[in-house]
């Protein structure tokens, strides 16, 4: 059994009772070619990006939205982009229409990869909001982009994010308002979280990094 983080192993090893002897970690990569800082493209001042492929309640899309309404009264600037389809009647919709934050988040789907690029490239910061994830895409396409980062503690974010990443507790809506407001206020510690996620993207998470261990594995296997 190959799992994508130490959190998922040990999940697997105590929920579904694998012999830990069995099983081996072998994170997913990224594309580093595509996804990638576009230095042509400026941040639009407040702007935050997030991922949302469902509406449910382990996305933690809500405390995200929660933490926002509470940024925009101190920054009228503040607004969100979420890659991801609209639910109408679903708790994000109404999460949004009750913190009157209609005119300031912006759901987008369908686009080619180029533009979640840019988009990436667009905003002054990415969150991964997440209750738990069992890896997570988002984060390590934000930090192949060039994109500082804020996540939560959720499963494990922490392992794959690491210094690269402001980390705030799961569903904790005024750490994630300090936390983005910081970043938000301090380019340079925004320069330097991006330096710090694109070499960790390079040392742990491109494709020829994940495909030479996941090679390794099966040949200490076949063995």
């Amino acid at each position: 059994v190959v799992t994508v983080s130490e959190n998922s192993f040990h999940d697997i090893a105590r929920d579904h009772e694998v012999d830990p002897n069995r099983m081996a970690i072998v994170p997913v990569g990224v594309d580093v070619d595509l996804f990638r800082p576009l230095l042509d493209v400026t941040p639009v001042p407040g702007r935050l990006i997030t991922t949302a492929s469902a509406d449910v309640t382990m996305k933690g899309l809500r405390y995200l939205l929660e933490a926002l309404a509470k940024l925009r009264t101190e920054r009228d600037d503040a607004h969100l982009v979420v890659i991801g389809k609209r639910k109408p009647g679903g708790r994000s919709d109404e999460t949004i229409r009750n913190l009157g934050l209609e005119d300031h988040v912006t759901f987008v789907t369908g686009v080619p990869d180029q533009r979640i690029i840019e988009l990436y490239a667009e905003a002054e910061l990415a969150v991964v909001p997440s209750l738990y994830e069992g890896f997570s895409l988002p984060a390590i396409e934000a930090m192949s982009c060039g994109t500082p980062l804020v996540a939560t503690s959720g499963g494990a974010l922490p392992e794959v994010v690491g210094d690269a990443g402001i980390i705030v507790p799961a569903k904790n809506v005024d750490a994630l308002v300090e936390a983005i407001d910081h970043l938000l206020q301090d380019p340079q510690l925004r320069d330097a979280l991006c330096a710090r996620g694109k070499q960790r993207i390079e040392q742990h998470f491109c494709w020829h990094v994940c495909a030479r261990q996941m090679t390794d594995y099966y040949r200490e296997v076949l063995a």
